[in-house]
Order: C-alpha cells, then sequence, then structure tokens
C-alpha cells in the first residue's frame, strides 16, 4: 500500500527501520514530530509488512475521519474501500479494507467483546501522548491482550512528544519496545510573540475575558495583513469560537471565516478541512491540535488556552475550566503551520511566560469522572487496574467515589467485581449513568423515547444554547436544526441497537407509559442523576437545592424559572462558588421524583435539638430534600432527654434556671474544690455540661422541651454532685453566712473562689481581733468593712493590722459624717452594735 503512495514526508526514512523492530520484537514506538506524516504513512507501511487488517485508534472522532479520508485520497480511493473508519454511529469499511481508523473508545469496546482481536493484525495507538482515558485503556488492555492471548499481534505507539521511553517501557514489558525517531517537520516555522496591550485576568470556570478575545481578532487582522495563506485560530471552546468569529464579521468579504470543532457534523467538519477556493480562516478548538493537516494554512494564531474537565468529588459535579496550554501542546498547535510550507505562529503571551507554562498537559485521569474507566477496569477483570500498563494509576479518592457511584447502579458487586446489569450497562456504549437510564427508562417509558432523551444527554451539544431539555427534544424530532438533528438521530439509532431485545421490544409499564414527554425526560434524567433532582426553594425563585445536598440556580431569564421540581441533566460548579449552575434540566413533579430517585427515598424518625428547643419528628425526605414532616406524638423518653442534653451543651447552661440558692451553691462548690482539692466536684461550665447527664439526668426523666429545662431544681440536681462523705461538712467548711460580733449572720460571697467576701458594717466588728477564716481554717475571708451607708472604707483580711493602722484613719474620715455612729478609740474593746446611737 505504501508503494503506491508517492508522497515524500520527514517519516518516510524511519518507516523500514519501524517496521523491523515491530517484527523482531512485535512492539515498538515512533516519535515524530508535527507534520511529519506519521498518521498516514506509518499504517500503510505496516499494512504492507503484517497480514490481517491494521487498526489506528485515535482520541478524537474527527481526527479519525480526517486521517482516513487522508489515506484513501493519498491511494486515490474512496473511504471504505481499502483504508476506512469506524466512530461511534458510524462505519465505512469494506471486504478489501486493510486499515480502518477508529476512535479509542470504540477500540477499548471491541476489545472488551473479543480480546483476541480476531483477523487483526497490528494494533497502531496514535497520538498517545493524549493521555485521555479511552487511549489509556486502549493501551493497558491490547497490551495485555497481546501478552495473554495474541502474542503475533503488532503494537506500535505513536507519539509527537518525546517522552518516548516511558511508552516504551509500558509495551515491552520486561524488556521495552523499540524507538524509532523521525526528524522534524520539513518547514520551519517562526514564532511571533503578541502578548496583549494590556494585561488581562487569568482563565478560570468563568467566561474567557473579553479583551483577550479582542486581541485574538485583533491579532488574526495583523496577520493577515502579514503572512499569505490560510490562517488557523486555537480557541478553547465553542463559545470563544462563535465570539471570535463575530469579532471578525467584516472580513467576509475578502476571507471565509470557518469553524471546527467536535460538535459539529461530519460534513461541516470536512468543509475546514477542504481547501477553499479563497484565503481562509479557521477557527478551531484542541480538535486540531494533532492528526489533521488543514490544507493552506501556513500561520497560526494560538489563543494559548485549553478547556479541560474538574470534577468535585464531594459533589459530583464537574465544571470545564480554562488553563494556560502546556508546552507541548503550543508545540502542536505551531506544527499546523509548517505542514506544507514555511509558515509563522502567533503566540498571544510573552515568551518569559511560555517558560513558566507546563512542560505536558494533565492526563485526564487524574481530573475527570473515573466512573466509565472504572466499570472499564472491572469489565476486563482488573477492579482497580492493578497489574495493567497504564501510565499513571488513577487516583484513589476518584475511583472510590467511581466504585461507590457503580455499586449504587447494581453495576459492581461489593467485592468490586461486575455484575450481569453492569456487562449490560458496558454494552450500552455510553456513561453507566446514562446508560442506567437507558435500560431502566426503556420499561418505564419505552425504548424509543428512553433512546431519544439519552442520545441528547450523550450528545450534549445537540440540545442547543438552552436549558430546558424538553423544548430541545421538541426542536429535534422537527428536525429545525438539520445537522444537530441528524447527529441526534444517529445516537438515537445506536442507543435503541443496544437495548436488550426483551427490554427494547417491551413497552413502558402501567400509568409511565401515559407519561407526557416532559415528565418522561424528568424521569429518565433523574435516573440518570438522581442526586441532582431538584426542588425550588422558594415560589416563582430560581434557587433550587438537589438531593445531593448542593444548592443549584438557573441562569437569568430562564424559561424554568419558578418550576417547582427540575432534574437537572447538566450543572457546573465554579470553584468557590457558593451554588452551581444549571444549564439542562427537565421539568418533573414529586411523584415522578420519588420514582426516579426511588434509592434516595427514606422515612426517618427524629428527636434532636433544633438550636432553640426539641424536634420530635417524622420526616420523609429524598436525599437532601424534606418531603413530608409530622410530628411524632409519642417520643421516646430516653432521645428525648439526649436532645435536651444536647441543646443545654450546645446553648448553655443558661438555659437553666439560675436561683441565687443555686448559684450561691455552685460557688461555695468552686470554693471547696479551690481550696480543697480535687475531691470536691467541678462545677465549671465545661464540667458541668460534660457531666449534665450524672447530675441533671433524674431532672430530665419527664422533660420533653426546652420549657421544662427552666423548672428544673438546679440546687438539688448540684447536691447530687457531691460525695456522700463530704455532703455533710459543707456547711462547716463552707458556710453560707457567718456570725459576727453584733450577733449578724452576714452571707459570705464565695464569687472568687480564690477569696471569698464578707462585706460588713465596720461597727458590727468591734471586738473582732482577727478575721474569720474558712475551708477549715485554712482561708482568711476578705472582710470588705462597710460604713454606716453601706459604703466600703477598708478591705483586708488582716483585721489586727486594720485595727493598729488603718482604723485611726477610717475614724478621722467619717467621725463628722456619722456622728450618730459610734467610733471608739479602742475598737478591740467596743461593744459592736447594728444601730445608730442617740444624736449627741
Amino acid at each position: 500500500m505504501l508503494s503506491d503512495v508517492p508522497l515524500d514526508l520527514p517519516v518516510r526514512p524511519v518507516l523500514p527501520a519501524m517496521v523491523a523492530a515491530l517484527r523482531s520484537a512485535g512492539t515498538a514506538v515512533l516519535v515524530a514530530p508535527p507534520g511529519t506524516g506519521k498518521t498516514t504513512l506509518a499504517p500503510l507501511a505496516v499494512a504492507d509488512a503484517v497480514p490481517g487488517r491494521v487498526v489506528v485508534a485515535q482520541p478524537r472522532r474527527v481526527a479519525a475521519r480526517a486521517a482516513a479520508r487522508r489515506m484513501a485520497a493519498l491511494l486515490g480511493e474512496q473511504v471504505g474501500d481499502r483504508v476506512g473508519y469506524a466512530v461511534r454511529g458510524e462505519r465505512r469499511v469494506g471486504p478489501r479494507t486493510r486499515v480502518e481508523v477508529v476512535t479509542t473508545g470504540l477500540l477499548v469496546r471491541r476489545l472488551h467483546h473479543d480480546p483476541e482481536l480476531p483477523g487483526v493484525g497490528a494494533i497502531l495507538l496514535d497520538e498517545i501522548h493524549e493521555r485521555q482515558l479511552d487511549a489509556d485503556l486502549a493501551l493497558a488492555f491490547t497490551v495485555e491482550s497481546r501478552i495473554a492471548l495474541r502474542p503475533d499481534l503488532w503494537l506500535l505507539a505513536m507519539s509527537a512528544t518525546p517522552e518516548a521511553d516511558r511508552f516504551a517501557a509500558l509495551l515491552g514489558g520486561a524488556v521495552p519496545a523499540p524507538v524509532v525517531r523521525a526528524s522534524a517537520a520539513l518547514h520551519p516555522v517562526t514564532r511571533v510573540w503578541v502578548p496583549p496591550p494590556r494585561p488581562v485576568p487569568p482563565p478560570g470556570a468563568g467566561p474567557v475575558d473579553r479583551a483577550l478575545l479582542d486581541h485574538v481578532a485583533a491579532t488574526v487582522r495583523q496577520a493577515l495583513g502579514e503572512q499569505d495563506g490560510d490562517l488557523l485560530v486555537f480557541l478553547p471552546g465553542v463559545g470563544e469560537i462563535g465570539a471570535v468569529a463575530g469579532r471578525l464579521a467584516g472580513l467576509r468579504d475578502s476571507v471565509d471565516v470557518l469553524r471546527l470543532h467536535g460538535r459539529q457534523t461530519a460534513a461541516e467538519q470536512d468543509t475546514a478541512l477542504r481547501a477553499g477556493r479563497r484565503r481562509r480562516v479557521v477557527l478551531a478548538t484542541a480538535v486540531a491540535e494533532s492528526s489533521l493537516t488543514v490544507p493552506g494554512v501556513r500561520t497560526v494564531v494560538d489563543a494559548g488556552l485549553s478547556r479541560v474537565a474538574r470534577l468535585d468529588l464531594a459533589r459530583g459535579l464537574g465544571a470545564l475550566v480554562t488553563v494556560p496550554v502546556s508546552r507541548a501542546a503550543a508545540t502542536q498547535r505551531a506544527g499546523r503551520a509548517g505542514r506544507e510550507a514555511p509558515g509563522h505562529v502567533y503566540r498571544c503571551w510573552t515568551q518569559a511566560a511560555h517558560e513558566r507554562l507546563p512542560a505536558q498537559p494533565e492526563p485526564e485521569i487524574t481530573t475527570a469522572d473515573l466512573t466509565g474507566f472504572a466499570l472499564e477496569l472491572a469489565a476486563w477483570g482488573a477492579p482497580d487496574g492493578h497489574g495493567l500498563a497504564l501510565p499513571d494509576p488513577p487516583p484513589a479518592a476518584a475511583m472510590a467515589v467511581a466504585t461507590e457511584t457503580l455499586t449504587a447502579l447494581g453495576a459492581l458487586g461489593l467485592d468490586g467485581r461486575i455484575t450481569g446489569r453492569g456487562r449490560a450497562i458496558v454494552a450500552a456504549g455510553a456513561h453507566p449513568r446514562l446508560a442506567r437510564a437507558l435500560l431502566d427508562g426503556a420499561a418505564r417509558v419505552g425504548a424509543d423515547r428512553a433512546a431519544e432523551v439519552v442520545a441528547i444527554l450523550a450528545e450534549q451539544t445537540v440540545a442547543g444554547s438552552g436549558d430546558d431539555l424538553a423544548a430541545a427534544w421538541r426542536r429535534l424530532r422537527s428536525g429545525t436544526d438539520p445537522g444537530a438533528t441528524a447527529r441526534w438521530r444517529t445516537e438515537v439509532r445506536r442507543l435503541r441497537a443496544a437495548l436488550p431485545a426483551a427490554a427494547g421490544d417491551q413497552p413502558a409499564l402501567g400509568a409511565a407509559a401515559r407519561l407526557p414527554d416532559d415528565l418522561a425526560a424528568g424521569l429518565l434524567v433523574g435516573l440518570a442523576y438522581p442526586e441532582r433532582l431538584a426542588r425550588l426553594r422558594r415560589p416563582g425563585g430560581s434557587a433550587y437545592l438537589m438531593t445531593g445536598g448542593t444548592a443549584a440556580e438557573l441562569p437569568p431569564g430562564s424559561a424554568l424559572t419558578g418550576v417547582d421540581w427540575l432534574a437537572v441533566a447538566v450543572a457546573d460548579r465554579s470553584p468557590g462558588a457558593p451554588t452551581a449552575r444549571v444549564r439542562l434540566a427537565a421539568v418533573l413533579d414529586e411523584t415522578t421524583a420519588r420514582e426516579a430517585g426511588a434509592s434516595l427515598l427514606r422515612t426517618e424518625r427524629e428527636i434532636g435539638w433544633s438550636g432553640t428547643d426539641v424536634v420530635a419528628r417524622e420526616v420523609v425526605r429524598l436525599g437532601a430534600i424534606e418531603l413530608v414532616e409530622r410530628p411524632l406524638s409519642r417520643p421516646d423518653r430516653h432521645e428525648v432527654g439526649a436532645a435536651l442534653l444536647t441543646g443545654l451543651r450546645s446553648a448553655g447552661l443558661d438555659l437553666l434556671t439560675w436561683t441565687p440558692g443555686a448559684r450561691t451553691l455552685r460557688e461555695r462548690l468552686a470554693f471547696c474544690r479551690h481550696a480543697l482539692g480535687a475531691d470536691w466536684p467541678d462545677v465549671s461550665d465545661e464540667a458541668l455540661l460534660a457531666d449534665a447527664q450524672q447530675w441533671l439526668g433524674p431532672e430530665l426523666a419527664g422533660a420533653r422541651r426546652r420549657a421544662d429545662l427552666a423548672r428544673v431544681d438546679v440546687a438539688g440536681a448540684l447536691r447530687r454532685l457531691v460525695p456522700w462523705s463530704l455532703a455533710g461538712r459543707l456547711d462547716e467548711l463552707a458556710p453560707e453566712r457567718i456570725t459576727v460580733p453584733s450577733g449578724s449572720r452576714i452571707r459570705v460571697d464565695y464569687a472568687d473562689p480564690a477569696a471569698p467576701v464578707l462585706a460588713v458594717r465596720l461597727q458590727e466588728t468591734f471586738g473582732w481581733p482577727d478575721a474569720p477564716r474558712v475551708g477549715g481554717g485554712r482561708v482568711p475571708v476578705l472582710l470588705h468593712l462597710l460604713s454606716p451607708a453601706g459604703r466600703p472604707v477598708a478591705v483586708t483580711a488582716d483585721l489586727a493590722s486594720f485595727w493598729r493602722s488603718g482604723y485611726r484613719q477610717v475614724r478621722a474620715e467619717l467621725r463628722g459624717r456619722y456622728p450618730r455612729h459610734p467610733w471608739p478609740e479602742d475598737p478591740t474593746t467596743a461593744t459592736p452594735t447594728r444601730r445608730a446611737g442617740q444624736r449627741r
């Protein structure tokens, strides 16, 4: 076959060495920079050397179709003759086909169906460096299949980046596979650094800054004026392509502005990949980075951004995040300009910023949802991937979430191994969640409607820009958008055919057969994503709570605003954002939500502290959403008591009624512990709350609500803390009152356990030689000696010293102010009194 192609590309001289390596070792790695022709010529060379079909695996559908068409054109044939292709929902091969280009996902499914790959002589894994999940699986499964079943199978990994040794070790096992290297692209590419005139905010989960898009459009105009030939412009996504296309609308009289991305139909993609009669500007996503030749391109304009998926493991929500392109991807993009002639690349960033870029793009395995990946591993018989030739092990946390999801779907057993249901899900050829909706939904709403809705979920781009899935379904049925409708109908046919015969032929059951389309769509979405069933928070609003516990918000102006229930098909949550943004949803009602989320439906008895009081109720919940609440008429008294204790510990001891007697008792106990040691109970807030069950338990026996706490006899409860051996000594060691010389019984203030205070009028202490002591004589009482008006005139714990020195000054200051009260010269011998004398 190669001899039929006269085209001389840089990879051609190394093809004999590549074939020789495959013939001797059975495996090899071909490293060839962009533009050398590895995708086009290597499969033809292998087909000349090996019997059987040569299967070439490409990560992207558009690249698979383009590669097959390019090889067929070089052979002067139509696709489907000696060169064909197969992608999801489309296959063009014939009896003479020797080279078949497939997507890596399709190769994985073929390996599951028959790992011996009968009739296949060689597998070529192209663009292996891109590290998509399906590419990692295709590599791992093919290596194991070759070792265990097909030692005669040739296996070639092809890459444009120099990480050859890593893949050589994976392919060869104990002895690394031979590495064959091709020279650089024939034509040089000149780099032009064109950063924006002003700094722009870094990319993230939100839209790309308008200033950068303005700059990209201006750079396109600059390049058109400075260079010849067509332009290929790299942008992160379809939205940015549309925005830049709008900014270039004024060029349409002189150039054709075309778009190239994965959401287009094959015909639309083919238009961008064909040379035109006029000069062209092709606005493309990363699909044009590798394995594609866009004819006529002499200049690349690179915005320097890439869009990757990020998964929020805790919420099960993904987000598309815009990140700076890697240096390897930037090199790939630049190479598009030098495929046919010397070219130029205009990079919309600085050379210094380029040096700070990551060397390689992040492998998809480190950031993506691994649910489908984990099921593929289980279907292969290696649930954790151990022992397989995976370039990187899957992250443990993401695999744990994926395994939990698959177990809930019934796809995995408790031992982690695939079940019969799991194999049916794999056979559907869709994400496990969507396959579950297809299989279970067919019995509820009919096979045709199930396939139609799941096809929208599988090919989300056909839904258009709106967020109402049922409205998109009606548009697709009407065919108002022929391109989207064609892609949708292709996927519908594929899914319909994937249904088991019993499920596909079975009519919808009972009332489900009468479900209107809107509710049928909601049911199917709910079966796929039960944790995204959502109920409106406030009438007429746009805020929802999903069963998974995440808040969600409809975009402004949504036609779904105010709908009571939604089944959310697509939602994302930006890092740091408080809520998720709903992108695509379907209407449903509570009855349908209960059916879709049956696994999340539960009835619970709740007795607990609500924050203000005890709540005893029966609650019906759908995940995090409360559906029904009923009070419990006879709640368990022990559970109520526990709830009251919880409330006490959270709200504090002020929930109790602290009478003066209770406060005084607590202070006396605190003094005893401070003065006499740990034999006495700890009555600090922390200790009382921690031991509340011990000292309050009996008082709570009949309590049912917060108000009952206020009626607790706190003093009686506190006494329960005092050991019986010490209870009789409390009044002796910490007397509540002390008799002073006048005969009065004065209350002792134990608020400060280190210094009990006795506030007494000075005249009542005459004749008292020393201050009294408490705590078994260990602690002197601090006397607050008061004037006849009750104001402190002296504070002392050494009364004898006060009589000797301090009293004279107090007597001098106050005897004139209080002449009716006695002020003897010698207070130690004077008669104490509580009353004033006769006015003299």
